[in-house]
């Protein structure tokens, strides 16, 4: 179980990995959280990210990451780039307390791309949904036209569930994802 208030506990809003530091968001990253997500591609491939990308939308989802972690429903983490200190994309995991899981979802920045850090990102947010949330499944989905995302999370050692035909209506198109999954014991075999 989740502890109580865990959302101010350092552990569970900061991390740091080989090239990165995953934290909170903070109103100062509205900048570069504008100036990378606001791409077509990024928007195409991700549910609730709207293009063009604003201001207010940049307000809209530091207020939505802030709710989720004052509810313990979700843990978003701002990527940072530590050599310019600049967000560069984000990782988080929507927890399904009831089933004891989570759903892991990520972007990057296209000049960013390529470079192995969202392998390197979700990698630690695994480590830190089994060992620190101890949940006991976390699962990840990407659309079909965007091959590069399921590399990411063949490479972190998720195993295809299940191929969901038409899961979602997204800019006027129904698409089939392919779903992803690791257990905690999975992780522990891993690990």
């Amino acid at each position: 179980p989740i502890p109580p208030n865990a959302f101010f506990m350092n552990e569970l809003t900061e991390r740091k990995t080989e090239r990165l530091h995953l934290r909170r968001m903070l109103i100062s990253d509205f900048p570069s959280l504008i100036k990378y997500i606001n791409n077509p591609v990024i928007a195409e491939n991700i549910l609730n990210i709207p293009y063009p990308y604003s201001e207010e939308d940049a307000i809209a989802r530091l207020n939505l990451i802030l709710k989720g972690l004052k509810e313990e429903s979700r843990y978003v983490f701002a990527i940072v780039w530590p050599r310019t200190n600049e967000l560069i994309g984000e990782i988080g995991l929507h927890i399904d307390t009831e089933n004891n899981k989570a759903e892991m979802g990520y972007w990057v920045g296209g000049p960013f791309w390529g470079m192995g850090i969202a392998t390197e990102a979700a990698k630690e947010i695994l480590k830190f949904g089994f060992e620190n949330l101890r949940l006991n499944k976390i699962v990840a989905t990407h659309f079909l036209n965007n091959p590069s995302s399921g590399r990411v999370l063949e490479k972190i050692g998720m195993v295809v569930e299940a191929e969901l035909k038409d899961e979602y209506f997204h800019n006027e198109t129904y698409h089939t994802v392919m779903r992803y999954r690791m257990t905690l014991n999975e992780y522990e075999a891993l690990n």
